[in-house]
């Protein structure tokens, strides 16, 4: 097993047998995969080519999959850090678990388990420490929705209160359009450019970059309401350079610059209030949950708005399906009703 030990800012590890086979190169290699510092998972210089790369190797995914990877490791070697374990044991990874579980969402724990378990079962087949998180159970992902969709007539009420004469409003009605019509995540709102907006057969789009793909080649349709909104808002600002953000903030210390998911997040939540939906349910979320729902509701299949959310897993989408088939389940109405009457 190996001993991990915190000097400084460095964890250091030192090899010893306590029923496992052990070998040298499994000290040095734990040494190397450690937090060198509090910005990055790194290798020691000499060794980062040979070591580090068996480790992403093993991984075998996209870059930003291996960075997420990486960074998730780093966490775990602070947590053991700040704990003083040397010697993490099955229990220390259930413990982990439990910690991540009190600030960060079931998605997020199950992301940095996944890359905690995948590193001890590369551990494990490298000969030099076992898989001590083999079988430990991840947080329960609840399948129930946690924020709710808008009707039609919310987000007609919506859209209708915000004024349109202003910079600023102009802004809100178009950014929103696109969300509540498109279904993108505030991400890819965020990042969309300009340029993003080309043709795309005979429709006009918005191109952005779905998940696990490093060019910007997915893309939602943008019908005519939309990009009446966007060449209203475009016209307005004044900006003709197809590089810049296809929103941008209108504060007075970062105006021009690309919005973040703070000011999309309060932008939706002041909408939302002003026309008296007040809910810790209704969110900047709400809006992606809104278009997958109108879309069902009007005659959309599941693979179709499976499709327009870029679900990697129609299982993801079937959630709304099910949310939609129990809320047009009466069963309770006509139980009272062969009751009472």
């Amino acid at each position: 097993m190996i001993i991990i030990v915190g000097v400084g800012d460095t964890i250091h590890n030192t090899a010893y047998t306590t029923g496992f086979t052990q070998y040298r190169e499994g000290a040095e290699i734990m040494n190397e995969l450690t937090v060198m510092n509090t910005t990055e998972l790194t290798a020691r210089q000499e060794l980062n080519g040979e070591l580090f790369s068996r480790w992403t190797s093993y991984i075998d995914a996209s870059p930003k999959t291996i960075d997420t990877y990486s960074k998730a490791i780093k966490q775990f070697f602070i947590y053991l850090q700040e704990k003083g374990i040397r010697q993490p044991q099955r229990e220390d990874i259930v413990a982990y678990r439990e910690y991540l579980k009190e600030d960060h969402k079931p998605t997020t724990v199950q992301s940095y388990l996944a890359a905690v378990k995948l590193f001890f079962k590369w551990t494990e087949q490298e000969g030099f420490y076992p898989n001590i998180a083999d079988r430990v159970k991840g947080a329960k992902i609840d399948t129930e929705h946690k924020k709710d969709y808008l009707t039609t007539k919310q987000v007609n009420k919506l859209l209708g209160n915000i004024d349109r004469s202003t910079l600023k409003g102009k802004r809100d009605y178009a950014m929103l359009s696109v969300m509540v019509t498109t279904g993108l995540r505030t991400i890819s709102i965020i990042n969309a450019n300009i340029e993003d907006i080309r043709a795309a057969g005979d429709a006009t789009a918005l191109f952005y970059k779905g998940k696990g793909h490093e060019e910007k080649a997915t893309y939602v349709k943008l019908a005519e309401p939309e990009k009446d909104a966007i060449r209203d808002y475009l016209t307005a600002r004044g900006t003709t350079d197809g590089t810049e953000p296809l929103f941008t903030s209108v504060a007075n210390r970062n105006s021009g610059e690309r919005m973040t998911t703070r000011s999309i997040s309060r932008v939706a939540k002041n909408s939302l209030i002003e026309v008296d939906l007040i809910s810790d349910r209704l969110t900047a979320h709400s809006f992606r949950h809104t278009a997958a729902t109108l879309n069902l509701l009007n005659g959309g299949t599941v693979e179709e708005t499976q499709q327009l959310l870029d679900h990697a897993n129609i299982n993801t989408t079937l959630i709304y399906s099910h949310a939609l088939e129990r809320a047009k389940n009466n069963s309770e109405q006509r139980i009272a009703k062969a009751i009472f009457g």
